[in-house]
């Protein structure tokens, strides 16, 4: 019997975890509204939804990093309150986050018993610990030197360490965070292995993944999150990429089949202009572990939007196109000049500009003055032995705040105290400052007012029509249709098609979002191998 039959069978034993009614309040916000969710024995169960949807915030209640307001938590019928990460492991309930929490110099070993070594009148008895080590990592059928210490490994070694380490409190139920977000298809696989195993094992298994296509590849169920609370539950094979994407997004998909097909991952999309070249082009532009070879251009006077769902891969196309991170293989042009791939300075120089998605963390030096924050980008281009004159600074800083209407008591102000959207427009007026012949915006409106938002896309607006390049990322799908000329979509991590002129709309956006990849990924591959 499949793990989907067992779910479906009316005799089926009860749930191993049991979430009922769950509720997390913090001040001024409920991160969780009555979320039901549960869990069977040797089961696969994907959670999923967009960026504040309430995953992160179950699995920490499921980790024990959180106290529910609300609800009960069962495990194998018996309630728990889990008050800690070490608590909820007393239970059987272990977590690996997102980011491999792991000690570098360590061996494996150690690594796997860290916190838990055994010991004898206060000395680490040895042969025991590596016993254990190797117990745990036979559970994912693998075999590592217990001597290694992980920074010696690869990535997707170093999280089935992480894993084992997680088996090794004699875990019945194990969280994955994003377990997937730092390996290539080859390493999935290794790691989609390894869980299938446990799964046999009777091991219940909550997966938490933006990748769609993982999704299908390995999960038993989905349950889909949005704005803290359930939408659902179904079994995968019951549930369409299409009705998922719904699900998720909380749009209908309407005229699934609308818009042209798509383009051919490699190819630019559309043509440029025969009388000049593109003021932005990449070609094969990609980063192994952060998205596959991608090619693009956009023009002066031109809109490009980056669509697709939380990990897609837009933020790190972005930042390849910015020299942020290196590229693996391809290259960018900026008005038919090569530029150096991998450098911020190289690129600033060109003309490229770029807002970070997290302007507070990426973008701003909050404890500096408005004026300091406007004329940063300005200054590091004209470098140190050229200090911008004072006079120079106090006219751009009270241009710009002027022109963008940033609401501050004066340009000594530090940033730290201006509202979302005023902040959002001084990391604007940084980059307008230099001139650019290109703007990257990522994520531009989030987390800023009505009022605020409508001004920063008047901006993006007169910015596109007066000469400028924009390429936008938005989670706001109705943003990127009214403010962009074309779309490339991204699924997870690959290029999916582009849309332009009347066929950009969201209903089409969605569709390709949702429809299957032409060609099976190495972990769907092993899915099928193992249905045949």
């Amino acid at each position: 019997m499949t793990p989907a039959e067992r779910l479906n069978h009316p005799a089926a034993s009860p749930p191993l975890v049991d979430v009922r009614g769950v509720v997390m309040d913090y001040p001024g916000v409920r991160a969780l509204d009555r979320v039901s969710f549960d869990l069977a024995r040797g089961e696969i169960h994907a959670l999923m939804g967009e960026n504040g949807a309430g995953k992160s915030t179950l699995v920490k209640i499921l980790a024990g990093r959180q106290r529910p307001t609300a609800g009960t938590i069962r495990l194998g019928g018996t309630e728990i309150r889990p008050a800690s990460t070490r608590h909820a492991e007393a239970h059987g309930v272990s977590t690996v986050f997102q980011e491999i929490d792991l000690v570098p110099t360590l061996s494996v070993a150690d690594n796997i018993c860290l916190g838990r070594e055994p010991t004898r009148l206060g000395l680490v008895r040895r042969p025991r610990l590596r016993a254990r080590a190797a117990a745990a990592l036979r559970r994912l059928g693998i075999a590592i030197d217990l001597d290694r210490t992980v920074e010696e490994l690869p990535t997707a070694i170093q999280q089935l360490v992480a894993i084992s380490r997680a088996l090794d409190c004699d875990a019945r139920v194990l969280v994955l965070d994003e377990p997937t977000s730092s390996l290539d298809a080859s390493e999935t696989g290794t790691l989609f292995e390894a869980l299938r195993r446990l799964r046999e094992q009777g091991l219940g298994i909550v997966f938490v993944t933006h990748f769609i296509e993982q999704v299908y590849a390995i999960a038993d169920r989905i349950t889909v999150l949005r704005n803290g609370a359930r939408v659902g539950c179904w079994t995968t094979a019951a549930l369409s990429r299409e009705a998922l994407v719904s699900a998720m997004t909380g749009r209908r998909l309407e005229a699934v089949h609308r818009g042209p097909a798509a383009a051919p991952e490699r190819e630019p999309i559309g043509a440029p202009a025969a009388h000049a070249p593109p003021a932005l082009a990449a070609r094969d532009l990609g980063r192994r572990r952060s998205i596959h070879p991608v090619s693009l251009h956009v023009s002066c006077g031109e809109a490009l939007g980056l669509a697709g769902l939380l990990g897609s891969g837009r933020t790190e196309l972005a930042r390849l196109l910015f020299g942020a991170d290196a590229p693996d293989t391809g290259r960018v042009e900026v008005e038919g000049r090569p530029l150096p791939v991998g450098s911020v300075r190289a690129a600033i120089a060109a003309g490229v500009a770029m807002t970070p998605e997290d302007r507070k963390s990426q973008g701003l030096l909050l404890d500096f003055s408005v004026r300091e924050n406007i004329v940063l980008a300005l200054q590091s281009r004209r470098g140190p032995l050229h200090p911008l004159p004072r006079a120079e600074q106090d006219r751009l800083a009270a241009h710009y705040i002027e022109a963008l209407a940033i609401a501050a008591p004066g340009p000594d102000t530090p940033v730290g105290q201006l509202s979302g959207g005023n902040q959002q427009k001084v990391l604007l007026a940084r980059w307008l400052a230099v001139q650019p012949v290109v703007l990257i915006l990522d994520e531009p409106t989030r987390g800023i007012d009505v009022g605020a938002r409508a001004e920063i896309e008047r901006l993006i607006l007169d910015l596109r029509a007066r000469g400028m390049a924009i390429v936008l990322i938005s989670s706001e799908l109705d943003e990127i249709v009214r403010l962009c000329d074309r779309a490339l979509v991204l699924r997870d991590r690959t290029a999916a098609g582009a849309l332009a002129g009347e066929a950009l709309d969201e209903s089409a956006v969605l569709a390709m979002v949702a429809a299957a990849p032409a060609s099976a990924s190495i972990a769907n591959r092993t899915v099928d191998e193992d249905a045949g």
